[in-house]
Formats: C-alpha cells, sequence, structure tokens
C-alpha cells in the first residue's frame, strides 16, 4: 500500500476539496473542527461511561464502545486531511491517497459490520430472551467483534491493491473532499474493466449484506413486539430499538445513494450524502444513543459527577 505506482507518472494528488473559493476556507475550516471535536469529546464520553459504569457491562454496550471508538478513528481518517486543505495547499501525495482510501473503506464498513451485530444483539434481547445470556456470551460478542474488523480489512485491502495496479498519466485532480474510489478511478488512463467487475460483485455482497440481515432482524423484532399483549411492553421494546434504527437509517441511507450507482454517474452533488455517513453520523451516534438511552443517561451523570469530585479534590 505505501509503494507508489511505478506505471505512473503521477506522485501526487489534488483534492478540491468542497470550494474551491478562498473566502470559504476559514469558515468551513472552524465548521469541521468543531464537528471533529464534538465528535471526539462524545465518542469518548460515551466509551469512558461504558467502561465506568458496571450496569453497563452488556453486550449492547460492548459493541456501542466499539463503534464509538471505530467513529474516533473513521472522522480521524478524514477530517483532519481536510482542515491541512482548508488552509494550505490541496495536494495528498499517492500513497498518502491511497492509505486514506484503504482506512476509509476499512473502518466505514466496520461500521456497517458493527450495526448488523448490534441488530442481532436486539433480535435475540428480544425474541429469544431466554437463551440471550448463552447466546450473547462474552466470548461469542469477542469474535463478532473481531469478525467485523478483520474481513472489512481484507475488503479494503483486496480495493486498495487493485486501484494500486492502474495507471494515472494526465490528471491528478481528484474532485472530491477525500481520496474515494470512484474519483480515483475516473482519473486513470489504464483499463478499469477488473476493479469495476469487483466493485459490482463483491462491494454490493458486502455493502448489502449487513443491511439485509438488520433488516431481516427487524422484521423478526417487529413480529415479536406486535405479539406482546401490552402497550407498555411494546414501548419498551421499541425504545431500546429507536435509537439503532435511526443510526442505520443515517447511515446506510448516504451511502447507498453514493455507492450504489454506476461509475459513470458519480458526480459532485454525491459530496453532502458522502459527509452524513463519513463524519455527520460519527458526531450524531453519541447523542442519538444518549437522548434515547435512560441506563446511558445516568452513566454519562455518574461518569461527569466522578470527574466532577475529583477536580474538587485534587
Amino acid at each position: 500500500m505505501e509503494r507508489v505506482n511505478q506505471t505512473s507518472s503521477v506522485s501526487e494528488f489534488i483534492l478540491l476539496g468542497l470550494s474551491s473559493r478562498p473566502e470559504d476556507q476559514k469558515p468551513l475550516f472552524i465548521l469541521f473542527l468543531i464537528i471533529y471535536l464534538v465528535t471526539l469529546t462524545g465518542n469518548l464520553l460515551i466509551i469512558l461511561a461504558i467502561y465506568c459504569d458496571l450496569q453497563l457491562q452488556t453486550p449492547m454496550y460492548f459493541f456501542l464502545s466499539f463503534l464509538s471508538f471505530t467513529d474516533i478513528c473513521f472522522t480521524t481518517t478524514i477530517i483532519p486531511r481536510m482542515l491541512v486543505n482548508f488552509l494550505s495547499e490541496k495536494t495528498i501525495s499517492y500513497a498518502g491517497c491511497l492509505t486514506q482510501m484503504y482506512f476509509i473503506y476499512a473502518l466505514g464498513n466496520t461500521d456497517s459490520f458493527l450495526l448488523a451485530v448490534m441488530a442481532f444483539d436486539r433480535y435475540v434481547a428480544i425474541c429469544d430472551p431466554f437463551h440471550y445470556v448463552t447466546t450473547m456470551s462474552h466470548h461469542r460478542c469477542v469474535l463478532l467483534v473481531a469478525f467485523s474488523c478483520s474481513f472489512t480489512h481484507i475488503h479494503s485491502l483486496l480495493h486498495t491493491l487493485l486501484l494500486n495496479h492502474l495507471t494515472f498519466c494526465d490528471s491528478n485532480v481528484i474532485h472530491h473532499f477525500l481520496c474515494d474510489l470512484s474519483p480515483l478511478m475516473k482519473l486513470s488512463c489504464s483499463s478499469t474493466f477488473v476493479n469495476e467487475i469487483v466493485i459490482m460483485t463483491e462491494g454490493p455482497i458486502v455493502l448489502v449484506t449487513p443491511f439485509l440481515f438488520i433488516t431481516f432482524s427487524y422484521m423478526r423484532i417487529l413480529i415479536t413486539v406486535l405479539r406482546i399483549p401490552s402497550a407498555a411492553g411494546k414501548r419498551k421494546a421499541f425504545s431500546t430499538c429507536g435509537s439503532h434504527l435511526t443510526v442505520v437509517t443515517l447511515f446506510y441511507g448516504s451511502i447507498f445513494y453514493v455507492y450504489l450507482q454506476p461509475l459513470s454517474t458519480y458526480t459532485v452533488q454525491d459530496h453532502i450524502a458522502t459527509i452524513v455517513y463519513t463524519v455527520l453520523t460519527s458526531m450524531l451516534n453519541p447523542f442519538i444513543y444518549s437522548l434515547r438511552n435512560k441506563d446511558l443517561k445516568q452513566g454519562l451523570r455518574k461518569l461527569m459527577g466522578t470527574r466532577k469530585s475529583q477536580a474538587a479534590a485534587s
């Protein structure tokens, strides 16, 4: 991944970013710096609250802590590079561009698989509660997280290696704010046939399979909840899934808009949808999960209370 393509005369790329107007650069810098700081703070608080509160030592929060960690890494792969581009030259090295693309796909798909794992956790909790402890054992939870991380890195490595075999001869201007697969393939002066075949076959499998798994899980959950006789029981069951469904809708809605379309139709208009799933979803996740979850809100209060007590003692 670090090797520069010997058949290519391009040693660096130019990321045009969100705007080419000089007067827009500082406001965009401030906006995305705030988004980045909020994302880091929110997700770190979620992780600390989960690991400091014994009541939150359950599979659901175990998965949520890894989702928050992945979101931190995901946005760190993207936003710092954007901040540099807003205030200085918009160039990125060939190796740096491929490295960024690798981690974007690896971490983005890890998010996707973790959302599917969390849907499975909710399915077991609601549809098979008597076997929840044995089905969602700590060992199995660790295996699910390990699979979610390792499989997506293999997927990302495949696309990065295939892209590294392309030749870039003339233009090195990427009409995007990050190194994404489709804009890079558009710049290639060699055949992208193999890349497109892999994208159209392996790509949708990796992208759509977790979504179908989530859909199936929630269909089973819906059927089970509708059979609950009491209205209070139905509300409680739906409340445990509401946050997750909100995140799933936001994340997959923007991803499908960007990636489930032919390479030739990929345009600058896709920037907003890309910002949603790469930047905004990671920032909003802590708010979505904490605002709709009493246990997590209580854990955050305990965490803040502990910090205040330590500050007062010192």
